[in-house]
């Protein structure tokens, strides 16, 4: 009789993640605590305290400076607070999905709503959660909602933040839900059944429906052991929950063909190994017989079922299929539209005899001996794999964007459509998101249901978390006088600020050029590049004053170095006084055209004359170098000529 093992069965991402750096932090100095059990499996608590990881329940029982490993289904809020304020090292290994959740009650907190959570009271999870919003409400099911609505009908108008238990039952969650959005008015709902707690209850549920005998093994304290003991008796007529292989006996599995058996996410892999081989002797012990030559050949080879992943050897290509041995009775074959996508491609430009290839069972016909397989479903079904463990693992990843459309854009990610909310687009808001079409562009997965084919993503949280990268470094290296190549983010009236690698600094009007000028607008607009240098900088109220002007240059000396007294220069009027007007000789150094300097005759005002931004000659008359001032005349040009021409000899 088969033993159906479900691939899902035992340690989750969060639980393994726990177990190891509670592991590691044991092995240094002075070793750990944790506060309770780290993880719901009293073998694995039991073993880390052999390895030097101390246990208690209360946290003023740790010393100060000592380190405590939070557990995986995370702590109160309080707690928290109180060895940080005693001056305890933690080191959390709580699952960050549970993260997640407690950063929603926290952020439903600074909203002004109130955080509904759906799960079992008294467990460590919910009561941790609970803590990071203010009045948090738990209920363990649909029931308890309704007896909350019944119990005011003001209720109804309060606005809620609805999360969810980790390991709850989804139907729990879902008709919970249900019951909220129809009779509230101002509800926010986030689906946090783990993903890996997801597909590990629903293979539970299919195997539990092809089998005569559950065996369900984990801890009697762990909550999602108990939920998969629950989903299987929907299903099976005879399921167990067991902690360990001894608990196991002959009698169970009389009169059974097929048993099947899956773990919770706080159960080893070794203690698995163990039920699967005492299921294996328990039931040879329950059929009393020896197997015949013909059942043990039988059993050599490989049991194929649809939806299996099987590793086969190609022996033959065809122009239609590729035939491939898996080591079952059946013989194996992928039609060419299932190797590939193209329909133009050859099978032997994708495979060669001898391969090794992994493919997906389509189906099954043991009547006529033959076996359906596929390479582009397992591939497709790796691809949404990797999208689940994106979410878990918070990594990064790199798509192209294809399209706009109502509310956001949509980022191809290895085939699978990411939709990328406009809020997550790091874009300004009433940014025109179709100029994003083709670019290629980083993103965390936030959110998948696999089955709504949905996958939602935030390319914010990546441009954030490098531009903040970028401050802390900018800010840690920072010095008056340094350089940078910044790009100019907006204008003002009175300066620019100019990016400098995530942080804004301020070029002042008057540090944007040794020319007088009125508006930034006359040297630089939004978008260009600009080379500055550090004036100072406040790292508590996060300013920084820029410069452009090259001060290693002195426009006075570059004015002495170019004119002397009586030389003629070209010169632009910057500015009308009611006793002249000043011209720009060189960058950075005005002189004063005196209004009796301004024509041959006389004026009532300068303007009658000349206006700002004209160009004309002058006659450079004085430099006083002490006090660095230059007198001009325009005069001094018109009368020279008239001057010479008197002293010329008349002719007879």
């Amino acid at each position: 009789m088969p033993v159906i093992l479900a691939k899902s069965a035992g340690f989750c991402y969060g639980v393994k993640r726990a177990v190891a750096l509670a592991e590691q932090t044991a092995g240094e100095d002075g070793g750990c605590w944790m506060l309770g059990d780290l993880i719901h499996n009293a073998h694995v608590v039991e073993d880390l305290r052999r390895r030097g990881v101390r246990k208690t329940d209360r946290p003023e029982e740790i010393p100060a400076g000592q380190t405590v490993v939070l557990r995986s289904h995370g702590e109160l809020r309080s707690v928290l607070e109180g060895l940080e304020a005693r001056g305890v090292k933690t080191v959390s290994a709580t699952c960050p999905n549970v993260v997640r959740i407690q950063r929603l009650a926290a952020q439903a907190e600074s909203e002004g709503r109130r955080c509904v959570v759906i799960g079992d009271p008294n467990h460590p999870e919910v009561r941790g959660i609970a803590s990071w919003g203010r009045d948090t409400l738990v209920f363990d099911g649909p029931e308890a909602v309704k007896m909350w609505l019944a119990a005011d009908a003001e209720h109804r108008k309060i606005p809620l933040t609805v999360v969810v238990q980790t390991t709850c039952i989804r139907e729990i969650f879902e008709t919970s839900c249900e019951i909220l959005k129809k009779e509230c008015t101002n509800v926010k709902i986030f689906d946090t059944i783990c993903n890996a707690t997801h597909q590990r209850q629903s293979e539970a549920a299919q195997i539990a429906a092809m089998v005569d005998v559950m065996v369900v093994v984990g801890d009697r304290k762990s909550a999602n052991t108990k939920h998969l003991t629950e989903i299987c008796m929907k299903r099976c007529p005879r399921v167990v929950q067991i902690e360990r292989a001894d608990e196991l006996s002959p009698d169970l599995f009389n009169g059974c063909s097929v048993a099947g058996l899956t773990a919770g996410a706080s159960t080893p892999a070794g203690i698995i190994k163990e039920v699967y081989a005492a299921m294996s002797e328990e039931i040879k012990a329950a059929e009393g017989k020896e197997e015949s030559f013909e059942e043990l050949l039988n059993q050599s080879f490989k049991t194929l079922n649809n939806g299996d992943r099987v590793t086969g050897i190609v022996t033959a290509i065809t122009p239609n299929e590729v035939q491939v041995d898996v080591g079952a009775k059946q013989a194996a074959y992928i039609k060419l539209s299932e190797l590939s996508d193209d329909p133009n491609v050859k099978p032997e430009d994708l495979v060669h005899v001898g391969d090794e290839i992994e493919t997906w069972v389509v189906r099954v016909n043991d009547v006529e001996g033959y076996a359906e397989l596929s390479k582009k479903r397992l591939d497709a079904a790796k691809v949404w794999e990797n999208i689940e463990q994106a979410v878990e693992d918070k990594t990064i990843l790199e798509g192209t964007v294809t399209e706009e459309n109502k509310g956001g854009i949509v980022v191809s990610v290895k085939g699978v459509r990411v939709f990328v909310p406009a809020s997550q687009s790091g874009q300004p808001r009433g940014a025109d998101l179709s100029a994003m079409k083709g670019q290629k562009v980083q993103l965390r997965i936030t959110e998948v249901n696999r089955a709504r084919r949905r996958v939602v993503g935030s390319i914010r949280s990546v441009t954030e978390e490098a531009r903040k990268a970028a401050q802390a470094e900018l800010w840690a290296n920072i010095e008056v006088g340094k350089h940078y190549t910044g790009t100019v983010k907006s204008m003002t009236s009175y300066g620019v600020f100019v990016d400098i690698g995530g942080v804004d600094g301020m070029v002042h009007i008057s540090e944007l050029s040794w020319s007088r000028i009125k508006t930034p607008a006359e040297v630089c607009k939004v978008g260009d590049t600009l080379e500055v240098y550090v004036i100072s900088f406040d790292p508590e109220k996060h300013k920084i004053s820029l410069g452009v002007k090259d001060h290693s240059v002195d426009p006075w000396q570059v004015f002495m170095d170019k004119y002397k007294v009586g030389d003629v220069a070209n010169v632009r009027i910057v500015k009308l006084m009611s006793f002249g007007a000043f011209a720009e000789v060189v960058p950075g150094v005005d002189g004063l055209i005196h209004i009796s300097q301004i024509a041959d005759r006389r004026i009532d005002k300068p303007e009658d004359v000349l206006s700002e931004g004209q160009m004309v000659d002058v006659k450079i008359t004085a430099v006083d170098e002490e006090k660095k001032k230059i007198s001009l005349s325009i005069r001094a040009l018109l009368t020279a000529p008239a001057a010479e021409a008197d002293e010329a000899p008349v002719e007879e």
